[in-house]
């Protein structure tokens, strides 16, 4: 039973049922075929004057959300919502008969109607469908938000995004726009050669990336497994097993903080390419992002919070080590030879080492993080990232310490991370060990030595290049969103 308190407005709704139920009519609805969405008509109609527009005789029959009425005794106005916008009808007595305006009168604001009739336009020139039928589908027992003032907390909006949508016409567009995003994303890489793969989204050992993890236990083999972290050893088992081109578009789940740009399971999309390295990756990313900027936005160069963000020039490229320089006159290359130097540097600009971060490399990235990165704004792909940071990468040929990986900013935020993929076994078993050990020291991010990997690799892998983008993010510079619960339609909330 529910036991809820309604207020004056849900309690007359639910008095209607039993009047609907009189008139032969379930209140719930039953299927209902639909000719034309409101976008449909708007696009035939195109800017047709009213005379035009009545000599086209154009019958339609729409379905959607009541989201306005007026009432003027015989007659009366409705603006009905689909999918792809909102149009409305003119219902009159006189031409939809007594039965079914008797039914009309039972309506209320959020039910869900058809209308079947004549395309037209007002005096004033509105667009309107002349209802010769119409046909109650769903109750709606509930008063909807006030539009514009009645549901606008971010929180409250993603608790209920169904409602969102309804009253919301920008958060209808976002929920649209990344299908689009990855829709363009696969068609680009399709046309490239490669296959989209699924992968395992339960792993025995936690691997492919630096992250905390969530854990849960299999019941039939007694036996915990790790929710993925990344999708990113497996995928390139499939490269040692000569599948050459494949990406995979799939759900990550980290155990981590929850922030503007940050969600416990998040979308992204790794892409692995056999014969190429980190320049060559790095091109492929750039058209694919530019192609998803064009097809999602119809424009190569995005506003984002005031911003123009340029995808249509090629992305810049520079090494950490020069964007760490720029800003403390320090080079990390030359000038510095142990960690005790590096730390005095660390010191100076009151940078905060974690204990197992006792390497150079390790505080040239906590360096770059914090004073570098959030300059960023144009796509720049930063490159040449310590050894300590890269467990995956081959090792920068020129100098060892480095290893031959971009991370791709765009308005201070990583976006994508690439690159040229470490396929000799020994120096992975040694980089698996390192992270073992760190992880003995406290670091619950690092990863675990995967066995079956390095084995993998000792069938020989092809010189490969590799990229993940974070599929989110991208919706976001996309759609001009600031926090990442906007692009995700259910996204993981606290406790009211």
């Amino acid at each position: 039973m529910d036991n809820r308190e309604l207020n004056d407005q849900e309690q007359a709704r639910r008095e209607k049922l039993a009047k609907y139920q009189e008139m032969g009519v379930d209140p719930f609805g039953q299927a209902y075929k639909v000719s034309h969405h409101v976008a449909d008509i708007r696009k035939l109609v195109g800017k047709k004057q009213s005379k035009a527009i009545e000599k086209m005789n154009l019958i339609v029959s729409v379905a959607g959300r009541i989201m306005a009425i007026r009432r003027m005794g015989k007659a009366s106005f409705i603006n009905i919502q689909d999918k792809t916008g909102n149009i409305q009808s003119y219902i009159g007595i006189d031409v939809v008969g007594k039965k079914s305006y008797d039914l009309f009168r039972l309506a209320d604001i959020g039910d869900i109607v058809g209308v079947k009739g004549r395309v037209m336009t007002t005096r004033t020139g509105e667009l309107t469908i002349r209802a010769e039928k119409y046909t109650h589908l769903t109750k709606c027992l509930h008063p909807l938000p006030e539009k514009f003032h009645g549901l606008t907390d971010v929180e409250e909006r993603s608790r209920r995004r169904y409602l969102d949508l309804i009253v919301n016409d920008e958060s209808k567009k976002v929920a649209f726009a990344r299908p689009a995003t990855v829709r363009s994303i696969q068609k680009f890489l399709d046309n490239q050669g490669f296959v989209e793969v699924e992968t395992s989204i339960l792993n025995p050992i936690l691997g492919g990336a630096a992250a905390r993890p969530f854990v849960t236990h299999h019941n039939t083999l007694d036996k915990d497994f790790y929710l993925r972290i990344a999708t990113e050893l497996n995928l390139k088992r499939l490269i040692v097993g000569g599948m050459e081109r494949v990406y995979e578009i799939g759900r990550l789940f980290r155990n981590e903080g929850m922030d503007a740009s940050h969600n416990p399971e998040f979308t992204s999309i790794e892409i692995y390419q056999a014969y190429t390295d980190l320049r060559g990756i790095g091109a492929l990313t750039e058209k694919m992002i530019r192609q998803a900027s064009k097809d999602v936005t119809g424009s190569a160069l995005v506003t984002y919070q005031d911003k123009v963000i340029d995808f249509k020039k090629p992305f810049k490229w520079i090494s950490m080590n020069d964007l760490v320089k720029e800003k403390t006159g320090v080079d990390f290359l030359k000038d510095i030879h142990s960690f005790e130097e590096a730390k005095a540097v660390a010191d100076k600009y009151e940078i905060h080492l974690d204990k197992f971060k006792n390497t150079i490399g390790y505080v040239m990235n906590e360096i770059f993080e914090e004073m570098c990165q959030d300059e960023l704004i144009q796509p720049t792909f930063v490159y040449q990232y310590p050894i300590e940071v890269s467990p995956l990468t081959k090792k920068d040929k020129n100098d060892p310490r480095f290893t031959q990986r971009f991370e791709l900013f765009v308005n201070g935020r990583e976006l994508a991370n690439a690159y040229t993929e470490l396929n000799d076994p020994i120096d992975q078993r040694e980089r698996f060990e390192a992270q073992a050990k760190a992880k003995s020291l406290g670091d619950d991010e690092a990863c675990e030595i995967d066995e079956d990997f390095v084995q993998a690799l000792e069938y020989g892998m092809a010189p490969t290049g590799g990229v993940g983008m974070g599929i989110d993010r991208l919706v976001m510079l996309l759609t001009n969103q600031t926090q990442v619960r906007e692009v995700i339609l259910f996204p993981t909330m606290r406790d009211k």
